[in-house]
């Protein structure tokens, strides 16, 4: 990060001063509409976002800068300038170039393996969780064998192995899980992949990897680095802030990955490549992203917690708990108040997802929950 770009985000780090102004609640006392404008770095003339997980700080100011000196290339196709961001990927991952697959967010990446394992058979997964995979491949005429997640409202890996049959072709593991923020055993979410993979192709969507906060919690890449049938999805949406860019990723071995990069629809673009280098490289911007949703999940959970509301422990930038109100009517009256909550996720139909906001934003939700829970 640049000087200008440093003293940026640490004047946005340091809003401590403006939060002053909250009570032990996190609550808005006394924080006028020009203030929240000002700190805030998204103009407040709609509902406040607090329902897609996105990360509202970014891009940096390295990775806007990255993009505009891409414009300088947007009459050329991407594909002559991945090579550099497939690099350093492949350091990052500790894989070597030929097992990354870039893909348009990586929700590209679910699709596209959806239709190439689980054509003609069935997938495997646990609901709730994130659909777009097994959405887009049942258009295709795939079957979904859905398991419901279990009494911790975990992946049921048991019941997972349990019904792997001669028709399963792969199985999707969300990991941190969205909608739960849960994560899963290292141990036993490593063993499940190990054993599974010999009979199905099993995918992990690591997209909120980054928020992990167990040490040493291990990404399912160490299996790809050992041959396993495993494929893992990461993204640049999240801790990076680049979801409106549409930049991911697939690490899988050799013979996968070529299936997986002759089935990419969109490719991306050179402002997204152009973004997704200067991320890598700005830490800055990582550590902020990480710090300023920590703080945000903390106010979160003071509130729920002031609320006597029952919440799952998040390893992802946003927080599951149960509301004790069916969550349609929930979204009309929070939408009302001006916010825009997280979907239903049947069937915990009185449970609320909240994404992190900026802190200003988070605060004045609390009020919000409060006026509407309290």
């Amino acid at each position: 990060m640049n000087g200008l770009s440093r003293r940026s985000w640490l004047k946005k780090a340091s809003l401590g001063s403006g939060l002053a102004m909250l009570g032990t609640t996190g609550v808005v006392t006394s924080l006028t509409a020009e203030e929240i404008k000002k700190y805030n770095p998204r103009p407040m003339d709609g509902p406040i976002r607090l329902g897609s997980n996105e990360n509202p700080y970014g891009p940096s100011e390295s990775m806007r800068s990255a993009m505009t000196k891409g414009f300088d290339n947007g009459c050329r196709y991407p594909w002559g300038f991945n090579r550099d961001l497939v690099k350093m990927i492949a350091e990052k991952e500790g894989v070597p170039e030929d097992h990354i697959v870039l893909v348009a967010g990586s929700t590209e990446g679910l699709k596209i393996a959806g239709i190439t394992f689980g054509g003609g058979g069935e997938i495997i997964s646990c609901s709730p969780t994130f659909l777009s995979m097994m959405s887009y491949a049942e258009l295709w005429g795939t079957e979904i064998n859905w398991v419901p997640l279990n009494k911790d409202l975990d992946f049921d890996l048991e019941e997972i192995e349990k019904r792997v049959s001669y028709k399963t072709k792969m199985v999707f593991l969300c990991n941190p899980n969205n909608p739960t923020g849960k994560l899963l055993p290292a141990d036993q979410v490593v063993d499940f992949c190990k054993t599974v993979s010999k009979n199905a192709v099993v995918f992990s969507d690591e997209a909120y990897y980054d928020y992990i906060t167990e040490p040493n919690y291990p990404s399912m890449v160490e299996l790809v680095k050992q041959g396993y049938d495993v494929v893992v999805s990461r993204t640049f949406s999240k801790v990076y802030g680049l979801a409106g860019i549409r930049m991911g990723y697939l690490v899988a071995k050799p013979e996968l990955a070529k299936m997986l990069s002759d089935r990419v629809v969109a490719n991306t673009n050179i402002m997204a490549i152009e973004a997704s280098k200067a991320a890598l490289m700005d830490e800055d911007f990582y550590k902020f992203s990480l710090q300023k949703t920590k703080e945000a999940k903390s106010m979160i959970t003071q509130t729920l917690d002031d609320l006597k509301l029952p919440y799952l422990d998040s390893h992802a930038n946003f927080i599951f708990f149960q509301s004790g109100r069916d969550i349609k009517e929930l979204n009309k009256t929070m939408f009302d108040k001006g916010f825009i909550i997280g979907r239903p996720f049947e069937p915990l139909n009185d449970w609320c997802r909240i994404s992190t906001g900026t802190l200003e934003e988070v605060a004045l939700y609390n009020k919000a929950i409060q006026e509407v829970l309290g």
